[in-house]
């Protein structure tokens, strides 16, 4: 769910333009907003143009008319072809346990957190339950919890205040690697017995981002097609899990909300997965690494992350969060996270408003750490842009001298 920020708060000025083949295209002129406050994932554009027409399907008129996939499936608007494509995708990166768990597909998983809540609380009971997360977490999680103004649950903020203060069953959402500040986490709400369950969402596990330390094998865990492969406008997410019964919820949920999930975009989905998986079948052997989906964007990241860090070095205002490296399973190495978000903090105190600084000064817009749930000091700025945007942003960064000197 953490791939994908709703765009409702977007500064419509800052929106880049299209071009005459439809694509939207940046303008940094001085005088422009630059929008890095949403996780619009175009730093994925570049390969996908290099795979030319190898992604391309044709789908004809009489094809995919029915709302039914597959009955015999308890998700039975999954098409076949991408669940296999999720459960090899799985296999090829070695990120989460596939075999003898169900897949509930969904439109993205934004859809699929609110099954998740549905299938964890109904038929309900006195009082809702309490869904938490650690701060900072996803900004998104409070307002998605309490959208529906459902009964059978609410949201009740930080994770470490309810472990110290709150009560009664409970929903904890772990985010890992964490959205906003690229960390790998654990659940932080000590265990009280059949009072707590959780929901692990894990859309930024994959190795452009992380290493990949363990294979996820959680109850319930969401994974998105826009951060794994940069499709977000394909809307298709997915869950793994482990209860028969709690599959069969979500997938009642997601029936009764949009009688199911788009067998076009699934259908994409399932090729553009099959395209990337094939290509380690027949590439990696050859050590043709470019041609390979994660190490090409991993190494994009790794580039974007230095570029910064110098940037940041050099004027001293904010800091960044330092990460070690770890063993990762999928490529053999000690490598280090590169998050598709940089968690800004600025140095000179509690009292700055870093999200102002940055809008006011440089017009940079980024989303302010109280959305996080945590001080305003903390602003978290997306690394997914295309390239033209990237350098400007950069470029931007390195002529604020200090928090004072702009008036803020």
């Amino acid at each position: 769910m953490c791939g994908t920020d709703s765009p409702a708060s977007i500064n419509k000025s800052s929106l880049p333009s299209a071009n005459g083949n439809g694509i939207r295209s940046p303008t940094c002129s001085s005088d422009h907003v630059l929008n890095l406050e949403q996780g619009d994932p175009a730093v994925f554009e570049s390969y996908w143009r290099k795979m030319g027409d190898r992604c391309t399907m044709v789908i004809s008129g009489c094809q995919l008319m029915s709302y039914i996939s597959d009955f015999t499936n308890i998700c039975w608007f999954m098409e076949p072809e991408l669940e296999e494509a999720v459960r090899t995708l799985h296999c090829v990166v070695g990120n989460a346990v596939v075999d003898d768990r169900y897949i509930v597909v969904g439109t993205g998983s934004t859809q699929l957190y609110q099954a998740a809540l549905y299938a964890l609380t109904s038929p309900g009971g006195p009082e809702p339950v309490s869904v938490v997360s650690a701060a900072p977490y996803y900004s998104s999680y409070p307002e998605e919890t309490d959208y529906l103004c459902s009964r059978l649950y609410k949201w009740a903020g930080d994770a470490y205040e309810f472990d110290k203060n709150g009560t009664g069953p409970y929903i904890e959402v772990v985010n890992s690697p964490n959205n906003p500040d690229g960390t790998l986490r654990e659940a932080v709400v000590k265990s009280r017995g059949d009072e707590g369950k959780l929901i692990h969402d894990l859309a930024y596990y994959w190795p452009q981002y992380t290493p990949i330390i363990r294979l996820a094998d959680h109850d319930i865990m969401t994974f998105t097609f826009s951060k794994s492969t940069g499709h977000a406008g394909s809307r298709i997410g997915w869950a793994v899990v482990k209860d028969k019964e709690i599959a069969r919820k979500m997938s009642k949920f997601i029936e009764m909300s949009t009688l199911g999930v788009s067998k076009d975009s699934q259908q994409r989905a399932a090729k553009i997965m099959g395209v990337l998986c094939d290509g380690y079948q027949n590439c990696k052997s050859a050590n043709k690494s470019d041609d390979l989906f994660f190490e090409h964007n991993r190494q994009i990241m790794a580039e974007r992350w230095e570029r910064l860090r110098q940037v940041v070095e050099r004027n001293q205002v904010f800091c960044l969060p330092k990460y070690p490296k770890q063993y990762c399973l999928f490529s053999g190495e000690l490598i280090e996270p590169y998050p598709g978000f940089a968690w800004l903090e600025a140095k000179e105190g509690e009292e700055i408003d870093s999200q102002k600084v940055l809008r006011g000064s440089i017009k940079v817009q980024g989303r302010t750490g109280r959305r996080f749930g945590v001080a305003e000091k903390y602003v978290r700025i997306s690394l997914l842009s295309n390239e033209e945007v990237f350098k400007e942003f950069l470029e931007r960064l390195s002529t604020i001298k200090s928090m004072s000197s702009n008036g803020h």
